[in-house]
């Protein structure tokens, strides 16, 4: 069955791969990228590809709060319902920078922006339901610690420590949406695709890694696998679930990070789910 998906950080890397795997399976692809230049280039080659001419476009660039929610308003003044919302945009700072909110990139772009996109997007997910959120993480959330006091590198800053941190806060998101959205109709889960020889890998630690063909192949499981439709609140690695760090699995830590994740992005879980329960 033809499903509505919007990968996110799709004009490059294993979000490219997945989109024109999707796209190549007849179904709705929407892609995200930052660069209308290169977002229209990369819409004509899937396209082209794939023989399919329901793939479309959005531009917002992640580090800004303000063209997430426009990106969202986009979405659902498009389409009625949204079957699945592959959070896969990532960066890897090597140093500090800040958003035009005033946040560090890093934390922003990986984690807060996917957070905000999702609760602005429930509704149209409630509407496809059974519906999926999917959130790329990384085996490098095992090396991420929650650290309250720096979660912005305020103190200090490692590219490498923000970008675990990153990846440990999208498996956190994962499994507190996972328990906040049960008997909704929507599942939440979140994967690592190993180390894939990206633009993003080679930045951070150098020329390896698989092919973004295999690094695609959970995406795209977790996105339209009849097998995982009622799975939810588990990390996925190379199809299957996974444990992931124990820091993962505390509770108040997953309550903590949401309730400062709400704050941060300007957004109410229960005004969300307000709209979700009517």
């Amino acid at each position: 069955m033809e499903k509505t998906i919007l990968v996110t950080g799709s004009t490059d890397g294993i979000g490219k791969q997945t989109a024109l795997e999707l796209a190549m399976r007849g179904h709705r692809v929407l892609l995200h990228g930052r660069n209308a230049h290169k977002g229209k280039e990369v819409l004509e080659e899937i396209r082209s590809k794939s023989g399919n001419q329901q793939v479309q476009l959005s531009i917002a660039d992640f580090s800004s709060l303000s063209q997430v929610r426009k990106l969202a308003e986009q979405i659902k003044e498009r389409f009625d319902k949204l079957d699945v919302l592959l959070n896969n945009a990532g960066v890897f700072m090597t140093q500090r920078a800040l958003t035009e909110d005033g946040l560090e990139m890093t934390f922003a772009v990986n984690h807060l922006a996917h957070f905000l996109l999702t609760l602005l997007l429930l509704g149209a997910l409630k509407r496809a339901a059974p519906a999926r959120v999917i959130t790329v993480s990384s085996e490098a959330h095992r090396s991420g610690h929650v650290d309250f006091d720096n979660l912005q590198g305020e103190k200090h800053f490692d590219g490498h420590s923000a970008y675990s941190l990153s990846k440990l806060a999208n498996v956190l998101f994962a499994y507190e949406l996972a328990e906040r959205l049960r008997g909704s109709g929507i599942t939440s889960n979140c994967l690592t695709p190993g180390a894939v020889n990206t633009k993003m890998l080679r930045a951070g630690w150098g020329n390896f890694g698989k092919s973004v063909e295999e690094g695609a192949k959970t995406h795209i499981y977790l996105a339209i696998s009849p097998e995982v439709e009622k799975i939810s609140g588990c990390y996925f690695e190379n199809l299957r679930p996974v444990k992931t760090s124990p820091q993962s699995y505390d509770a108040e830590l997953r309550k903590r990070l949401w309730e400062i994740s709400e704050t941060l992005a300007g957004i109410s879980w229960q005004e969300v789910k307000l709209q979700l329960d009517n």
